[in-house]
């Protein structure tokens, strides 16, 4: 009866010993299955969340280009309303027209007591002056052009200097000869690359036309109307006489003249004491009741 009690534990722990053992395999087995799923799933899921980084990325640049192309969109169209709005400072309304006896007359109710500035031979030494102190007074004005002054690099600076501060660019021809001492070849050379010359620099071509001395030619005229420009001489003008090459005389004789009337066109030089009078000769006119033309508003 022991013995066979002994051999029944015997059996039963062998049978136990090897569950246990059957049960760690299968335990083993298992969680090397486990593992290998998770290798698997990590190998899966790596190039996938790659793709996934990329495509978002993609989404990211896609939207920075849409603001890029929404900001240029913007600034073209800021750009479009300047430009319109240049356009509309431009395109100022005619209030006056230029005389036979180059006055200008006013158009329908504009103020008659005014004058129309103009500036002879720049840009010379002292063309930008001028202008920037005719600016800051607020006084428009005509600045006649010769050719010579414009071949350096210099020259062409001034000049759009000038033009950039809102003056109105007139053509005084290339070199400044007589005329009527010239061939017609040479007048039409002298006018139209002036004109070319001018366009190159500031963008447009010259409106308007003054002769050397004021000495026209029919030939003279014939080119201004074929370039459509206007002629114009003067009224009066005095820095060009050595009584009034002076500062404080010219000053005076510019306001206190007897040719000053409605419509007079003031002729000045590029000079330094012209630049220096500038200033009393805008205020001496102001109280005497004048305004000074825009050729902007000429027809």
């Amino acid at each position: 009866m022991k013995k066979i009690m002994m051999i029944s534990s015997v059996v039963l722990l062998a049978v136990g010993c090897s569950n246990a053992e059957n049960e760690q395999g299968s335990n083993e087995a298992t969680e090397v299955n486990q593992n290998n799923t998770t290798s698997n799933n990590t190998n899966v899921n790596e190039p996938q969340n790659e793709e996934e980084g990329v495509h978002n990325e993609q989404n990211d640049v896609d939207e920075v280009d849409n603001d890029t192309a929404a900001s240029e969109t913007n600034v073209e169209n800021e750009g479009n309303e300047v430009e319109m709005e240049d356009q509309v400072e431009e395109e100022a309304e005619t209030r006056y027209s230029l005389q036979t006896d180059h006055t200008v007359a006013p158009i329908d109710d504009a103020p008659a007591e005014v004058v129309l500035l103009t500036i002879d031979d720049a840009p010379d030494n002292y063309g930008v002056e001028m202008a920037e102190v005719l600016s800051e007074l607020e006084v428009p004005a005509i600045f006649f052009v010769n050719g010579h002054f414009i071949q350096s690099d210099e020259g062409k600076q001034e000049l759009q200097a000038i033009y950039d501060l809102g003056f109105e660019i007139g053509n005084h021809t290339m070199s400044h000869p007589n005329l009527r001492d010239i061939s017609d070849e040479q007048v039409e050379e002298e006018i139209v690359q002036l004109n070319n010359e001018i366009e190159d620099i500031i963008g447009e071509r010259p409106r308007f036309f003054r002769a050397p001395f004021g000495a026209n030619s029919d030939k003279s005229e014939e080119v201004v109307e074929a370039e459509g420009m206007q002629s114009m001489n003067w009224t009066y003008g005095y820095d060009f006489t050595p009584e009034y090459m002076e500062t404080e005389a010219l000053g005076e004789i510019m306001v206190e003249t007897e040719l000053l009337r409605n419509g007079a066109n003031l002729l000045m030089h590029d000079r330094e004491f012209t630049l220096e009078a500038l200033p009393a000769i805008a205020e001496g006119l102001r109280e005497k009741g004048y305004e000074f033309v825009d050729p902007k508003e000429l027809e």
